[in-house]
């Protein structure tokens, strides 16, 4: 899997929040965008997953040397952020089942596998209004990792994670990321991008 991005920039009003990125993602490389808050990061990550549009500049993708019509580029990427929405009134099992219909998991694992990976089964039956954010975070990291898709993009995926489930984290990563294109967003926090084996810092492109 392959994603370049040439010339990219985008700018809110008249400042530029990115401005002319270039730069080629591959498999092997899994790579950290790092900065501090308002840096310009997520913005960065929404554009590459296909969420935002660049003001300039173009991402292309290619599986297999095939390019991929940006219309879908959604099948082949999982996102997982603080600040992406789950359905409140789901429980957390629910939550699972949904997002099955919508993206396999990985080696057709089931939902109810999902969810002891997860380590919220105490919580099965739980709407998520009543969850932590903490419990919340965990359960769209677990969503996003083991989709059975082949881009893995996560913005600061240890927020509102305590130590233990920090290690989780890193333990779902090695079992169920090993062949996806990761790209983590980070405010510099080592232990969030630890496996990342490059590193793009946003204030390098304003």
């Amino acid at each position: 899997m392959e994603i370049v991005a040439r010339e990219v920039g985008k700018k809110f009003g008249s400042e530029w929040i990115i401005k002319n990125f270039n730069y080629h993602f591959t498999t092997a490389a899994p790579c950290a965008i790092l900065g501090g808050n308002g840096s310009g990061k997520s913005t960065l990550l929404k554009i590459i997953a296909g969420f935002m549009q660049a003001g300039k500049g173009k991402v292309n993708y290619k599986q297999n040397n095939i390019e991929i019509e940006p219309a879908n580029v959604f099948q082949l990427v999982s996102y997982a952020a603080p600040y992406l929405e789950l359905v409140e009134e789901f429980t957390c099992i629910e939550s699972i089942q949904f997002q099955q219909k919508f993206k396999p998991f990985i080696n057709q694992i089931s939902a109810d596998e999902v969810l002891e990976l997860s380590g919220l089964k105490h919580a099965s039956n739980k709407a998520l209004k009543v969850f932590s954010s903490g419990m919340k975070q965990r359960l769209k990291l677990t969503l996003a990792i083991v989709s059975d898709c082949p881009v893995l993009l996560l913005d600061e995926p240890c927020s509102n994670l305590d130590a233990k489930a920090i290690d989780w984290y890193h333990a779902m990563l090695d079992e169920y990321a090993k062949n996806k294109l990761i790209i983590v967003c980070s405010n510099h926090l080592q232990y969030e991008y630890q496996l990342c084996k490059e590193q793009i810092n946003t204030e390098d492109f304003k």
